[in-house]
């Protein structure tokens, strides 16, 4: 479970590290010096409240990938329980730190999971420390809130999960489709059915199978290790699935784990009464933190992914209480021509993950994380003024700013900045077979209207925009 935890913590460090500075930098799209200015430690406690640089951030997210890497070695472990406490510890302060300033950005049930998750590995012991039962138990409990709090958002939320239709919009409308997306939207309608009511049965009846004797809990455990790799086949959904497997884990029977891959337990020394009495005090805090939880898993009104206290431990958690039918896009496009018209030449900007080009697969992103791209895909739900980012991120690319430009999958004005940019947005569906077979184009789309007028530096009102958002026009990068 360490050793596995270690490698989502490396991935979401690596995730920082490459975009951390684009997205909220001092000069990103949300920066976080700005944002630092108006909420209180005390409501986000952070390292970068002392240091606000983009320095400070590399240093962190690098920092992170190291330990994290000597986590995923076991290196932390060798040298007794609290040399490894001081790593973990160390993998979450950094990481909280991240998230607490990092607004919209940062804004994904998964990094709470993490953080509660890497809390727990703080006093988990050293290598040669047996596994403490209360230890186990505890991560079975975050596994729980996470499953059946999904089971139950859905149930509660859309009707399509309840008519056992969500399936026939959800591998085309999720955030970030992958290259087997398009395999499972058409593949037979009973799979669809079938697909929710397994989804029902591992989510809402199965987590109570993780607090059951052996062997019902490894079986629990197994079935939701299977719902986690079908989930990782059928889309992108960050690390939650890699992080959820992990967890999934303590279900499973130590001699049933040792037999599959081989391994002898070392010796084991018993643990010690300070670690013991710690342990015993950390179950005592969560079971006192999870009466919130629960009371809101058993709400009619349950809410999803909500945090209880800016340490982001013990909170309640849940995914796709809703499906989108349709799935829209928006279309960022550039211009050099001076005075657009209908005559004018509007080549189009490429994200890394998120569909643009009809002909280009749906690539396999999972389980890094594009921020960026997932936020475009909010940002397709509803006007640009809901979005207080987008604007900014227009104006990076009229400036011409390179590290915005490195968060995008192909730049059309590699030589010159734009004279202007614009957005449109529009429908996008899965070709049928026989489409597909005839053009090579994964989608299809029809135009849904304009999403942002035209703007240029030179817009007066652009300027203006900029400066109430967050991202004065001083913060723009200017073109070589």
């Amino acid at each position: 479970m360490q050793r596995g935890l270690a490698l989502v913590y490396l991935i979401a460090f690596l995730i920082a590290a490459n975009q951390f500075i684009p997205l909220l930098g001092e000069r990103g799209l949300e920066p976080v010096p700005f944002f630092i200015h108006s909420a209180p430690f005390a409501e986000a406690p952070s390292l970068f409240f002392l240091f606000p640089k983009d320095a400070a951030f590399r240093v962190a997210a690098w920092l992170g990938v190291l330990l994290s890497c000597a986590a995923l070695a076991g290196l932390s472990e060798r040298c007794g329980t609290w040399l490894s406490a001081l790593v973990w510890g160390a993998l979450w302060a950094l990481y909280l730190s991240f998230v607490n300033v990092g607004q919209i950005f940062y804004a994904f049930g998964w990094e709470s999971i993490l953080l509660e998750a890497g809390f727990l590995a703080i006093f988990a012991g050293s290598r040669r420390a047996p596994p403490q039962r209360m230890w186990i138990w505890l991560n079975r409990w975050v596994l729980f809130r996470v499953m059946f709090g999904a089971g139950l958002i859905k149930l509660r939320g859309d009707p399509c999960w309840r008519n056992l239709t969500c399936l026939q919009y959800h591998y085309e409308t999720q955030p970030m489709p992958n290259p087997l997306s398009w395999y499972f939207h058409w593949a037979p309608a009973w799979t669809h059915t079938g697909g929710v009511l397994f989804n029902h049965f591992v989510e809402v009846v199965v987590p109570f199978g993780y607090f059951l004797p052996q062997p019902v809990s490894t079986a629990a455990g197994l079935l939701t290790i299977v719902f986690q790799i079908l989930l990782m086949l059928s889309g992108n959904l960050s690390f939650l699935n890699l992080l959820t497997l992990v967890l999934a884990l303590s279900m499973l029977d130590g001699r049933l784990l040792a037999k599959a891959m081989r391994i002898s337990r070392p010796p084991m020394r018993p643990e010690g009464r300070a670690h013991r009495i710690v342990t015993v005090g950390l179950a005592m805090v969560v079971g006192i933190l999870s009466i919130e939880p629960v009371l809101n898993l058993i709400s009619p009104r349950q809410l999803m992914n909500y945090n209880y206290n800016p340490l982001h431990l013990v909170n309640t958690y849940g995914a796709f209480g809703g499906v989108t039918r349709t799935r829209y896009e928006v279309v960022v496009e550039g211009t050099a021509d001076a005075a657009p018209g209908p005559g004018s030449e509007w080549r189009a900007y490429e994200f890394k993950g998120k569909p643009g080009d009809l002909a280009r697969r749906p690539p396999q992103i999972a389980p890094y994380h594009l921020r960026l791209d997932w936020l475009m895909w909010f940002a397709a739900m509803g006007p640009y003024s809901e979005q207080p980012w987008f604007a900014c991120l227009v104006g990076k690319l009229l400036a011409g700013d390179a590290e915005t430009l490195g968060l995008l999958g192909s730049n059309p004005f590699s030589a010159t900045p734009p004279r202007f940019v614009r957005a449109l947005l529009y429908e996008y569906h899965f070709t049928a077979p026989a489409e597909r077979q005839a053009t090579g184009r994964w989608w299809k789309r029809t135009p849904a209207g304009p999403y942002f007028p035209p703007v240029s530096l030179g817009n007066p009102a652009f300027r203006e925009l900029l400066e109430q958002q967050g991202c004065p026009a001083g913060n723009l990068n200017t073109a070589p």
